[in-house]
């Protein structure tokens, strides 16, 4: 599960930038192209939390839709993962969203 590994690095870059400073919540942007289980995640969190400045923080994961713009037709369509046609028939897609892994928001105290 790489998962746990992921949210470890989250706690510890959390714990740095909150430099001390408590942590009462962490907001993530996820994409659902980015092959990270939301659900891994909230279920390491707390753990991982666990005597650092983020213990008893919450923890808001907002999933991020999959976009990607055909290269062939200029289209932007939504995807639900990476293997994709366009509806003109094009595979040549760009993504432009849906691969995210973000820490867009800490509220300390």
């Amino acid at each position: 599960m790489h998962e746990l590994a992921i949210t470890e690095s989250i706690v510890a870059g959390v714990s740095e930038c909150a430099n001390g400073s408590r942590v009462i919540r962490v907001m993530l942007h996820v994409g659902k192209l980015s092959g990270v289980v939301p659900d891994a995640v909230r279920f390491c969190f707390d753990v991982c939390c666990k005597g650092t400045a983020l213990e008893g923080a919450e923890l808001q994961i907002v999933e991020i839709e999959g976009r990607a713009r055909c290269r062939d037709c200029g289209r932007e369509i939504e995807i639900d993962n990476l293997i994709a046609l366009c509806a003109c028939g094009s595979a040549d897609l760009e993504v432009l969203s849906g691969e995210e892994l973000k820490i867009k928001e800490v509220e300390v105290l």
